[in-house]
């Protein structure tokens, strides 16, 4: 398999808002990042993939984007920018974009003109439709609730917005639309960027007709089987690589909800012919229903173990995986996966950390995951800032599907405010976020989880997820190494084995707070395996382990 950087690379991904104030606005801004650029030079990051930071109405925080070539007011200026961007080079860390092209804001140029007329040259950088029987072109439902089209009475037809009315798609079967894209992110690859990741990038495409879709529980229609991965995302996507992403030496990766195996295999084909590689949601939407994702399921390890494996010795050889827990859209792991109470609070954040960075791909570390940061206790609605929460609760709440306690709760444990909240810095007010007012609450733990205590403590969080992230640095079996599975049917161990060569590695992680034993498999039985890295300081190996509450080790052999 070739060796590439961004094959072994970690990437942290940073959502500006919420990372640090530098002017006391309570609003995280660019000069922010810039001051804490060498504790991320210490965590041993390779990349980070910055959230998007262009000029924005900020109706879905900042992918509603007005101009892709201006930075945010919220966040500084574009020399703000510059200086950030040479920090980071001069540390030997690389930036990553975030790239909002399936749709902008309403407040972007090419909208408003498009809006004015139907002979508009900007009207086909758009999908319009007429109505039907005086209602919408067809029975779709967006991302953030309601009608996936809106009415515009100025020229009595409808647009199509698979996420917020204030964020209308593009039409990518205008090449006009491909042109102002790839120019526009030329543009930034000009400026010295490292690559960009797509966001919602496999929606790009969509099945001419426009279909109504099969009806869920809110009533509106699924567009997902006419969008995801429609009929010309890869044409497009290699248009893209031949006119931009082949003349940098970039990292690509795409955000492809219903992405399939062999889906994926296209977008992420190691001929380099699309994108490096893609996130899948499968593993995170294991614990999904009916209502989407609002629930309190719990994710079974087994289903989990499945899915993961089934990506990993899938595209062994073929494409290139992401490993990622958390990001942005998705609530705190910890809080979902692990155990986020005192007791085992840390333990498990190292044990899901090992389970995660000793598989084969590129590793992403959400901003604050580093340091076992947890999800919030939320008090009341407007406690929350997300759209796709609030518009969730009343919608769900409206129409009787739960009550407002059950929607609360349920928002407490999958809202993406969870991941939103401030950066905790140290113990000081705001978490040393800011000096003002943070735009969104702090998480009251922040007294006791904190990046001061942490970087005081030798057993701390931080300093294991380090160790990880050097031992990716150091040893290729982990970034090459073949996967396989062991005890996929076992309720509560997470076991696999790594292998180049003739160097072997076992990793074992105990998803649960119960005690385990097991026999060391009889490959390993009368083999002397040294312990490469465990969540615990006193870890005995032998032919019999006894594994404790959210116990993680790996032997290398």
């Amino acid at each position: 398999m070739e060796r590439t950087w961004w094959k072994e690379a970690v990437v942290y991904q940073i959502y500006p808002r919420s990372f640090n104030d530098s002017n006391g606005d309570g609003i995280g801004d660019l000069n922010g990042i810039t001051e804490k650029m060498d504790y991320l030079k210490k965590l041993g990051i390779d990349v980070i993939w910055l959230s998007p930071v262009y000029e924005s109405p900020n109706d879905d925080n900042g992918y509603d984007i007005s101009n892709y070539r201006g930075i945010m007011k919220d966040f500084g200026t574009m020399e703000d920018f510059d200086r950030m961007l040479a920090a980071a080079h001069e540390r030997g860390i690389r930036i990553v974009m975030d790239l909002v092209v399936n749709h902008t804001s309403d407040e972007h140029p090419w909208f408003v003109e498009s809006r004015k007329s139907k002979d508009n040259p900007y009207r086909d950088y758009y999908i319009w439709r007429e109505g039907k029987n005086g209602k919408e072109p067809n029975n779709w439902g967006s991302c953030f609730s309601g009608s996936a089209w809106e009415y515009d009475g100025q020229t009595d037809m409808y647009f199509l917005h698979l996420f917020s009315r204030k964020q209308p798609d593009l039409n990518w079967d205008n090449p006009k639309v491909r042109d102002e894209v790839f120019d526009m992110m030329d543009w930034w690859c000009r400026k010295g960027i490292d690559g960009f990741r797509m966001d919602v990038i496999s929606l790009i495409s969509k099945v001419p007709g426009l279909p109504d879709g099969e009806v869920g529980k809110n009533g509106y229609g699924d567009y997902g089987p006419y969008v995801c991965n429609g009929p010309h995302v890869h044409e497009y996507l290699q248009e893209m690589n031949r006119r931009v992403l082949s003349r940098y030496d970039l990292l690509t990766v795409g955000e492809c909800s219903g992405v399939t195996v062999e889906e994926a295999k296209k977008y992420a084909s190691l001929d380099g012919k699309e994108l490096n590689m893609v996130f899948q949601f499968e593993h995170m939407d294991l614990d999904g229903g009916e209502t989407f994702k609002w629930n309190e399921r719990k994710i079974k390890l087994t289903e989990l173990k499945k899915v993961l494996t089934k990506w990993q010795t899938s595209l062994a050889g073929k494409a290139w995986n992401s490993l990622y827990w958390c990001n942005h859209d998705q609530p705190r792991m910890l809080s979902r996966m692990g155990n986020d109470s005192p007791e085992y609070r840390e333990v498990s954040a190292k044990m899901l950390a090992t389970c995660l960075h000793m598989m084969q791909g590129t590793p992403y570390v959400y901003q604050g995951e580093e340091l076992g940061m947890t999800n919030v206790p939320f008090r009341t609605l407007e406690d929350f800032r997300d759209i796709e929460s609030i518009n969730a609760y009343h919608e769900l709440v409206g129409q009787g599907v739960f009550d407002s306690d059950t929607m609360m709760r349920y928002l407490r444990y999958k809202s993406r405010d969870n991941a939103r909240t401030p950066m905790q810095w140290d113990d000081s007010e705001n978490a040393g976020f800011t000096e003002g007012t943070p735009w969104i609450m702090v998480n009251p733990n922040y007294t006791e989880i904190n990046a001061r205590e942490e970087l005081g403590r030798e057993d701390s969080v931080f300093y294991y997820y380090q160790n990880l992230i050097r031992l990716r640095h150091e040893n290729p079996v982990i970034v090459y190494g073949d996967y396989e599975l062991l005890m996929p049917e076992d309720e509560s161990l997470y076991v696999y084995t790594r292998t180049l060569d003739n160097e072997k590695l076992l990793v074992i992680c105990n998803f649960t707070e119960e005690i385990r034993k097991m026999q060391l498999p009889e490959e390993f039985r009368d083999r002397e395996g040294n312990v490469m890295i465990s969540n615990y300081s006193d870890f005995q190996p032998g032919k019999e382990l006894t594994l404790r509450a959210y116990e993680a080790v790996v032997l290398r052999f």
